[in-house]
């Protein structure tokens, strides 16, 4: 029998028809062969067989009209079969696969993204992605499990070609090139992070970067193995990256970099920290190739000259932040050659610490084209003088965040300038600045957003300084009184101080969560020291004996200890000022509001062999926790 005569026979219809009927016609279904995953869709890739698409599995009541007719039985029959297929299957089933992965980015476990996995293929390939797009490896167990799977034989998913983020720094020193070269297979790591991973090499690492053309980011901070290869296979490689960490990665030179900054064009943050070989060529590589930096970071780049950073300046218009500590070859010339009337209204953080051959007459041109800028660090800057104060207060309200420490030749007079200018300042550090007394310090207290400041070593400043600190503030013009917001408070070496002026400094600054005191005869005590934080580990006996630094939890015991016992107990209530213990004081007319004060710290404070910074200010300084 041939096929034509397999297929039913349609009855025809009568022509004879009245003349009111006229022929039913429905409307044609598009026959175009595209198929409904063509759009630009992140769905996952379905099979030529699936149709479980949300629209097919509405019901629909219209029939082709290609299809054969079929009795109202028949078609009742069908239909009922459909909607019970259709309850048969969950409704989170028949959601879009975008839908399904926006639903699924929801859970914060991983393990409850991988029980997803195990309900049916469609939940798999719409939440497999998410489970691999950072897989956890801070255990070796789990680096373990990610290798043998992504290299095991006929998996059912690619896996190697899900992994986005690769983070190996919490294994640190533990991972070596054995542990690397297994994961080169992943060809499309977006963001490899390497800290501390020292025993890397370019072996590894060079494996890692072939044919990736994916990758954005690259952070391989101290792994100081690292050598031009791996600097020439990124340039090759990666034309996407963004961002480059190579902090403490002493065998890089100039000749890789160049390379990098000629083929990665969308570079926007540069961390070369620490690279001692790097000059000028590289740096004015990067300014002329990568026009879209917005973050440059070269402290203790010791070779660099002042062309390298006026180019910087010049051919970045969206640079934000220049960071250029410990940069001892710069001078004032590096921003006295900006265009004279250019202005860098991008630039916001500018760190210029120990360039001591920095001078007042630069610091007046940066200010002046970078009339934005938010974060001015200066410290060990021991050449600059009221002048430059006088400079910076043009910054007016966008000054956030100044670091004058060392600056020793600025007065009182700079600093009240500073504090009528910029009163939207909320950290500035003013250790070492043993020219400044009380009359500084009273101004400062004046802030209103005042968070953090540092007095470290400012010898000259009395408990009237502190008094005026805790008091409470006007908020806005004839706003209402709010207390002190100060949240961390530097005063180690500053041995005028009594424990009278500390409990009021307690008592009304209820956001403290920071009080140094190294240093201060007064905190010497056994029953207040048991609230202090313990002396770092490579501290030695004598800065041991002196060290006093209350943080956190110790802030709030001490203030409680100090409200229970009176202030301690060793004071005399009878001195002028002294509080009914709750350490509110403010008698603002009298010179001398706490009486004798305790100066004789002990010689070992004095002759120890301590950085001029306070130990725990240069360390735990604002300068490291910036908002």
């Amino acid at each position: 029998m041939s096929d034509h005569a397999k297929l039913p026979v349609f009855p025809r219809i009568s022509a004879n028809r009245p003349a009111n009927m006229s022929r039913s016609r429905r409307p044609e279904r598009d026959t175009s062969a595209s198929r409904s995953d063509s759009s630009a869709s992140t769905s996952p890739e379905r099979g030529f067989d699936d149709d479980k698409d949300s629209i097919m599995l509405q019901s629909n009541d219209s029939l082709s009209s290609l299809a054969p007719s079929v009795s109202p039985e028949s078609d009742d029959g069908a239909r009922r079969r459909a909607i019970e297929e259709q309850n048969r299957v969950s409704p989170v089933s028949r959601l879009p696969a975008e839908l399904m992965i926006a639903v699924f980015a929801k859970l914060a476990s991983p393990a409850d993204l991988k029980n997803c996995m195990l309900v049916s293929k469609d939940w798999a390939r719409n939440s497999v992605g998410l489970l691999w797009h950072r897989p956890s490896t801070n255990k070796w167990s789990n680096v373990k499990s990610v290798i043998w799977t992504i290299n095991k034989a006929n998996s059912f998913f690619d896996y190697s070609g899900l992994i986005k983020r690769l983070n190996l720094s919490a294994l640190g020193t533990e991972v070596s090139d054995g542990t690397l070269k297994p994961l080169a297979g992943c060809k499309r790591v977006e963001r490899l992070t390497l800290t501390n991973c020292t025993k890397l090499t370019d072996l590894s690492l060079v494996a890692m970067l072939e044919d990736n053309r994916s990758l954005l980011a690259l952070d391989i901070t101290n792994v100081d193995s690292t050598t031009d290869k791996t600097m020439f296979a990124l340039a090759q490689h990666a034309v996407r990256l963004q961002g480059l960490n190579i902090t403490n990665c002493k065998k890089i030179t100039d000749d890789s970099l160049e390379a990098v900054a000629k083929n990665c064009r969308h570079l926007k943050r540069l961390k070369l920290n620490g690279c001692s070989q790097l000059s000028d060529k590289s740096i004015i590589a990067f300014a002329r190739n990568c026009r879209y930096i917005l973050e440059i970071d070269l402290h203790d780049c010791k070779n660099l000259d002042d062309e390298s950073i006026t180019t910087l300046i010049t051919e970045g218009p969206n640079l934000r932040e220049l960071r250029l500590a410990h940069c001892w070859k710069i001078t004032d010339q590096a921003f006295l050659r900006l265009p004279s009337e250019a202005t860098y209204e991008s630039l916001r953080i500018l760190d210029l610490t120990d360039c001591g051959e920095l001078q007042d007459s630069g610091v007046q041109k940066i200010v002046y084209a970078a009339p934005r800028l938010r974060n001015l660090v200066l410290a060990k800057c021991r050449n600059i003088t009221d002048r430059a104060v006088m400079a910076i207060t043009r910054l007016g309200k966008n000054l956030h965040y100044i670091h004058l420490g060392h600056c020793s030749r600025i007065t009182d007079t700079g600093v009240a300038q500073l504090v009528k200018l910029c009163n939207r300042i909320r950290y500035i550090d003013l250790a070492c600045c043993t020219n400044l007394t009380d009359a500084s310090v009273m101004q400062l207290a004046m802030l209103p957003k005042l968070k953090r400041i540092g007095l470290v070593k400012c010898a000259a400043i009395t408990d009237r300084s502190i008094l005026a600190l805790a008091k409470p503030k006007q908020v806005g013009s004839g706003g209402p009184i709010a207390p002190s917001v100060l949240e961390r408070v530097h005063l180690s070496y500053c041995t005028n101080l009594t424990l009278a002026g500390i409990h009021a400094l307690l008592n009304n600054c209820p956001r403290l969560t920071h009080l140094s005191l190294t240093g201060v005869q007064a905190f010497l005590r056994e029953d207040l020291l048991v609230f202090c934080r313990e002396a770092p580990p490579e501290f030695n006996e004598h800065q041991r004996d002196v060290f006093c630094v209350f943080s956190g939890v110790g802030v709030q015991r001490l203030r409680v200890f100090l409200n229970n016992n009176g202030g301690g107990g060793n004071e005399d209530p009878g001195s002028p000022g002294y509080g009914d213990g709750e350490g509110t004081m403010y008698n603002d007319g009298e010179d001398s509001g706490v009486g004798d004060v305790i100066v004789n710290v002990t010689a070992q404070a004095n002759i120890m062999a301590i950085d001029e910074m306070d130990e725990e200010f240069g360390n735990d300084s604002e300068m490291l926790g910036q908002d």
